[in-house]
């Protein structure tokens, strides 16, 4: 069957969806194989045996044992140290619980949430404190978002390209539905002051990690979770509450909230000063930067698989963006010469993962795939070469360029730079 091709390989989807789907990847049996033959060759041990018994937690299969996070922590202080979303094993949108990334500064405390209290006081004119039992009894918002860490992709800046899982280089992001209050219900409470202008949010692990707010946003979308895809956040997740500060940067979204100080200034933290900000090719830092801007990523085919046939590939990979919905993604098979949009697939939400695929006619061709992401806003996501044009070469956080997958002609997939 004949398909509408671009350069590479790529097929338009809507002809490809006129035409059919044939991938003719199945192995065939002999035509002559009767139901009843066939029946006894797929009796299995399993098919034969009772099966096990309940249990009363759900866990992954053990063939699925190698879907894990990957984790690095600091051999000087074991508690410091990331953990990644291995983004390149799973599908849809939703980061299961156990498989969310972590980034924690003196370990996970584990915290009697009986003992746990959430004081808000300041420029208020009632200093209030919450227990977790009286929080449950709040009316409850439900939201599907991302949460990224400013530092996720940070390897992109490095003068080679890392040859590593898409989930050990981009794999600080991950999206899952968080349940709880909307923060200016609490807020209202307290009678905020005129002055008021930040929010000074603060945990309770045992680095005391604290982080400025600006009133604006945390009287607008945030909110205080304390359930995470249905079940109660987990302590690696800043269970009893954490803070949700939708589309901005992962910093933001303190785990195991303990205290919001309302302030007319920002607290200048070590992650707001020494962290957190960036010099820019003018020589001036910018500072506040906030949002997390539209990135995308083919999640797959990537570094690590490998196309090991000739025929119809799905390319298929993940779009987000920190200020609404993702319009648009494009992907191209040509080291970013032309350009083919990409089915989205439902649902398409504000700041939330978006799934994006595509097919692809494999015949042995050398091939560089690229996608490249817009938003509601018009901001489309810049190549390498025109992100350090913009912010230089001493980048740290916020790097969201398109990143290219290079197939060799033996089906080896690996991360290559711009063309210059």
């Amino acid at each position: 069957m004949k398909f509408k091709h671009i350069t590479g390989g790529l097929i338009d989807r809507r002809c490809f969806l006129k035409k059919g789907l044939v991938f003719s990847v199945a192995a065939t049996v002999p035509a002559s194989l009767s139901a009843q033959t066939a029946l006894e060759q797929e009796r299995t041990q399993w098919m034969s045996e009772p099966g096990i018994g309940f249990s009363n937690y759900g866990h992954p299969s053990p063939f699925e044992k190698k879907t894990i996070r990957w984790t690095m922590a600091n051999r000087h202080a074991l508690g410091n140290g990331v953990s990644w979303t291995p983004l390149q094993d799973l599908e849809g949108i939703i980061t299961p619980s156990g498989l969310h990334f972590e980034r924690h500064h003196n370990g996970v405390p584990q915290i009697d949430p009986a003992a746990h209290r959430l004081t808000i006081h300041g420029l208020v004119t009632h200093a209030l404190e919450f227990s977790i039992e009286s929080l449950l009894q709040y009316p409850k918002i439900s939201r599907i978002c991302f949460i990224e860490c400013g530092g996720n992709s940070n390897a992109g800046w490095h003068k080679n390209p890392i040859q590593t899982p898409v989930g050990n280089f981009h794999g600080m992001v991950s999206c899952s539905e968080w349940s709880g209050i909307p923060l200016k219900l609490l807020l209202n409470e307290t009678q905020l002051h005129h002055d008021a202008q930040w929010v000074i949010a603060e945990g309770g692990d045992a680095s005391l990690m604290n982080i400025s707010l600006p009133l604006g946003k945390a009287m607008d979308d945030c909110f205080i979770a304390l359930y995470q895809n249905g079940e109660r956040i987990r302590p690696e997740n800043g269970y009893p509450l954490r803070l949700i500060v939708p589309g901005w940067e992962g910093v933001l979204n303190v785990k195991w909230l303990r205290r919001l100080h309302i302030t007319n200034q920002p607290t200048m933290s070590r992650n707001e000063t020494a962290k957190y900000t960036e010099l820019l090719p003018s020589g001036k830092a910018q500072q506040f930067s906030f949002f997390m801007a539209a990135k995308s990523i083919i999640t797959n085919p990537s570094f690590g698989h490998q196309l090991n046939r000739f025929g119809l590939y799905q390319i298929s990979g993940l779009a987000w963006s920190g200020r609404g919905k993702i319009t648009r993604v494009e992907v191209s098979a040509d080291h970013g010469q032309t350009w083919l949009d990409a089915e989205l697939q439902e649902p398409i939400l504000s700041m939330c993962f978006t799934r994006f695929r595509i097919p692809l006619e494999w015949q042995g061709q050398a091939i560089v795939l690229s996608s490249r992401a817009t938003d509601e806003t018009g901001y489309v996501q810049p190549n390498r070469t025109e992100l350090i044009a913009q912010r230089g070469r001493h980048g740290y956080f916020h790097y969201n360029a398109i990143v290219n997958w290079a197939i060799s002609t033996q089906g080896h997939v690996s991360h290559v730079y711009d063309q210059i």
